[in-house]
């Protein structure tokens, strides 16, 4: 293993804040204590003796995590909702990233130990679920809000009853349960953010508070129509083309606006009634509402020139942009429980989730043709507008059979489904020209449509997911004089169907054959009604399909899995649990030909042509966990596993589609090989009797062809990013958390990770899969998305009469490859983010809390950079928030 140097001068001053996780405050309401007493000294016979009980916050809101935690047989990590509370985190994405070796990515995604989103698995309690996102099997975690989470658990060891499909770590999302008591509460927020005060760039789109598009940006009747017949506009005369275009909501042109201030609600009610003895019932129901905003500043730069100084110069890109985006959030959940005395209970959730994304950009930049410094530059505006949408329903039972040896059956069934619904989305280019020389390009009075056969482009994108699992385990219990054992065996089903569609076409505003009519800067009042109903048209069509081959296509896996693991505890000293899994894995990817819904294949197809479409494997997963109890206090882990990373459905897709967080073009690669891993941990734990901890862990991960992303020379545009396997790949690291008591008000904890790792590249192989041509700056480098170190810390304080709570939050990665670097090139780095958040709350009664957070208080940009060049920045300003929350 190769030595490595860690930037300790930058760690060191991190960890100087400090982490705590204490829990929620109480104390007795005053008039209900005047009350007792005047009863007490009316009757001195109930005057009781006063019992007192000491305990810190920080122990009572850990306990239950930190034991089952120490409980675990494999190196996991858990958080409960108190430390989600405490940290003021509004979802699950955030609030992940104060865990031990995780960061957020676009802030919807976790990365595992510096392993990016396709190395990690989610499931929601404990059973698969599909995604929303076009670019990534995984689900985004933002999607998840805080009020609905029981805890988070991740555990970063492969066990068999896990999926093995398992890199970085499985990450499970536990949904709250029936309470055992009336509860009913209810919150209202009200916030902003600093970038949000002055006016910002906007424009009518159509959507409602409820974050749903009321037709306004859906495709025409006239057009749905044509794709229903499967015909395309190149098939319809060009007076049917003009009627197509008459049709379409051009109204999306961009004023200054002022920004509403954010706002939210969330409601939740439950009980539970025992019918006898040991019948029970409970449910549990909560619905939350979000809308918030969001402006930026961003930079977008695609090609730079090198220069005789080894300084680079910006040759294509947008190095002025104002970004609005509006988002409306809700979600609803209900659960029901039932119990039967202690040893048997069933569970079902229903759950719906609702994110609505609303972006509009306004860009000023240049190109190739049109370069910086002239005259001339470019205009643009885009808009993207999503609904995400995720039902899941799940049903579970657990029953313990105490006549049979204490017999256990667990057993699942889920079936949901998620759907991406991004119609009309826009984007279009206007050219300004400093006509009067005076130094100035005003948008409105120098503008001018460009006249061009891709003046704008529209989308509508449609996506549907829909995943079923079932199985269940069962669990035998053996007491001998020095050994219990626990025997598990086990199946897990899951099948996943995905169904996708995209239409894309361009206003070719070349078809006037009088370009005067292009002056202005509004595409409505361009491109009116009048002048696309009455102008004369040249021999060309107004708009022009360019919807692709593989912009549809239908996808299916199929996962069979049976597993065994036994856990044995011998003498009090030792516990060895190990296990094997079986799974068989089938996939299918069909990319479809929008003109006809055919297969999209070559004229005369080969058999590799077709083993391009579908991928099986099956093998045994082998895992092994060893804890030795030093003392009572603490105790040394060890595990081992073998699992594999499996290319998504979008990576082995021959379509292509841009990446959220760099707005580059991402193609797949069809036959994309699976990634297979040996995966090894070791910790050492002490869990003092004062609730205090302390851990220590390693980990390595053995890679072969590992996942990753290169980048391909762009002509026009951005550069395309490719999906590929490297030869071989190795990550290690150190992990150190701690969790302390500093006095009976000040609590502390945090965690860091110091983190290497290392892929071999070869060119000549990453061509000949991917098809296209590449020159890789360095053949030896990190993965993508690796940091070498993370840190989290938190400072917390109560104060003594239970009535104030605050909390100072820090956390921070260190840079990461984004895109790897070509031509000479160096890779680009998005750079260490500084997140410094301050949470308090003030609690006026026992009923009552009030809590203020402030987010980004060091006003950090998020920012990417190559050769200490920027390449992307944008804006995230200080947010703020001011909520109420009243238990009735």
């Amino acid at each position: 293993m190769r030595a490595n140097r860690f930037p300790l001068a930058n760690i060191s001053l991190a960890v100087l804040a400090c982490l705590a996780t204490p829990a929620a405050l109480a104390w007795q309401d005053a008039e209900q204590t005047e009350t007792e007493t005047e009863q007490q000294a009316s009757n001195p016979e109930q005057v009781i003796e006063e019992v007192v009980t000491t305990g810190t916050r920080l122990q009572g809101s850990a306990a239950a995590v930190v034991q089952e935690r120490k409980e675990q047989a494999f190196v996991a990590d858990i958080m409960g909702a108190d430390q989600i509370s405490r940290t003021g985190d509004s979802d699950a994405a955030a609030a992940l990233r104060r865990i031990t070796g995780l960061t957020l990515v676009d802030g919807k995604f976790i990365y595992v130990r510096g392993l990016g989103e396709r190395y990690s698995s989610t499931q929601l309690n404990g059973m698969s679920v599909p995604s929303p996102d076009p670019t990534r099997a995984v689900i985004p975690l933002d999607l998840f809000p805080a009020d609905i989470i029981s805890s988070l658990a991740v555990q970063k060891s492969y066990s068999a009853s896990m999926p093995a499909n398992f890199g970085g770590g499985n990450v499970d999302i536990r949904l709250k349960s029936a309470p055992s008591e009336e509860v009913f509460n209810a919150s209202v927020k009200v916030g902003g953010n600093s970038e949000n005060f002055d006016d910002a760039y906007w424009y009518d789109g159509g959507s409602s508070w409820k974050g749903k598009d009321d037709g306004t940006r859906a495709a025409p009747q006239v057009l749905q129509n044509l794709w229903g017949q499967r015909t395309f506009l190149d098939e319809i005369s060009i007076e049917e083309n003009r009627d197509v275009a008459l049709a379409l909501n051009r109204d999306y042109d961009p004023t200054l606006q002022s920004i509403d201030p954010d706002y939210g609600i969330d409601l939740t009610y439950g009980n539970r009634y025992d019918l006898t003895d040991k019948w029970a019932v409970g449910f549990l129901a909560t619905a939350a509402y979000d809308n918030e905003w969001e402006v930026s500043e961003q930079f977008l730069g695609e090609n730079f020139r090198l220069n005789p100084d080894d300084t680079y110069t910006l040759v294509r890109g947008w190095d002025d942009v104002e970004s609005t985006e509006h988002q409306v959030t809700w979600s609803g959940m209900f659960t029901f429980g039932l119990n039967y005395g202690a040893n048997h209970k069933v569970d079902f959730s229903h759950v719906i989730l609702n994110d609505t994304e609303d972006r509009l950009r306004e860009k000023l930049g240049n190109n190739n043709n049109i370069n910086f410094g002239s005259n001339q530059r470019i205009r643009e505006f885009d808009v993207n507008y999503q609904e995400r949408r995720m039902v899941a329903n799940q049903i579970k039972g657990m029953h313990t059979f105490t006549d049979w040896n204490f017999l256990g059956v667990d057993w699942k069934y889920s079936k949901s489904r998620s759907s991406r619904y991004a119609p009309g989305n826009l984007e279009t280019r206007f050219i300004i020209t400093d006509r009067n020389e005076d130094g100035v390009f005003d948008r409105e009075g120098e503008s001018n449509l460009t006249n061009a056969t891709t003046a704008a482009r529209y989308s509508f994108q449609d996506l549907n997911d829909e995943v079923e699992n079932w199985g269940g385990n069962v669990t035998l219990p053996i007491m001998l004089d020095d050994w219990d054992i626990t025997l598990k065996a086990g199946a897990d089903f899951v099948q996943k169907t995905r169904y996708a569609t995209n239409r894309r076409f361009d206003i070719n505003t070349r078809a006037f054959s009088d370009s005067s009519v292009l002056n202005g800067y509004q595409l409505g009042e361009i491109l009116n009604d009048d002048l696309i109903a009455n102008t004369e048209l040249s021999f060309t069509p107004i708009l022009n399909d360019t919807t692709v081959a593989g912009d549809d296509y239908i996808s299916a896996q199929t996962i069979d899995a049976y597993y065994f693991e036994g856990d044995v505890f011998l003498k009090d000293e030792w516990r060895i649990t190990a296990g094997v899994r079986w799974e068989d894995f089938r996939q299918v990817v069909v990319p479809l030909v929008p003109t006809n819904g055919q297969i999209d294949l070559p004229t005369n197809p080969t058999t590799d042509d077709l083993a391009d479409l579908a991928f099986q494997e099956d093998d045994f997963y082998p895992s092994l966990a060893l804890t030795y109890f030093l003392t009572d206090e603490q105790q040394l882990r060890f595990s081992y596993g073998q699992t594999v990373v499996r290319p998504d459905l979008r990576e082995v897709s021959s379509s292509t589609y841009l990446d959220p967080l760099t707005l580059f073009p991402v193609g797949g690669t069809p036959g994309l090989r699976t990634t297979s891993i040996k995966n090894y941990d070791a910790r050492w734990e002490w869990y003092q009797e004062n609730g205090d901890t302390l851990s220590l862990g390693m980990f390595y991960k053995d890679m072969t062809d590992p996942i990753e992303s290169v980048q391909s020379p762009g002509q026009d545009g951005p550069p395309l990013v490719r999906i590929a396997n490297a030869e071989t790949g190795e990550v290690y690291g150190v992990e150190m958390e701690w969790l302390k008591s500093i006095s009976n008000n000040f609590f502390a904890s945090g965690n860091v990770t110091l983190s290497d790792s290392e892929i071999q590249l070869n060119t000549q192989n990453i061509v000949e899969q991917t098809g296209v041509s590449t020159s890789i700056t360095n053949t030896e480098r990190r993965l993508t998305g690796h940091s070498k170190w993370v840190v989290n810390s938190q400072l917390g304080f109560d104060s003594d009469n239970g009535k104030h709570s605050a909390s100072l939050v820090y956390n921070v990665f260190g840079e990461r490859i984004i895109i790897p670097g070509i031509d000479g090139r160096g890779d680009s780095f998005e750079q260490p983010f500084h997140s410094l958040d301050a949470v308090y709350s003030y609690y006026p009664d026992f009923n009552s809390q009030i809590t203020v957070k402030v987010q980004n208080i060091l006003n950090q940009d998020k920012e990417i950079e190559f050769d200490d060049t920027l390449l992307r920045s944008e804006t995230r300003g200080v947010s703020f928030s001011l909520t109420y929350k009243r238990e009735f």
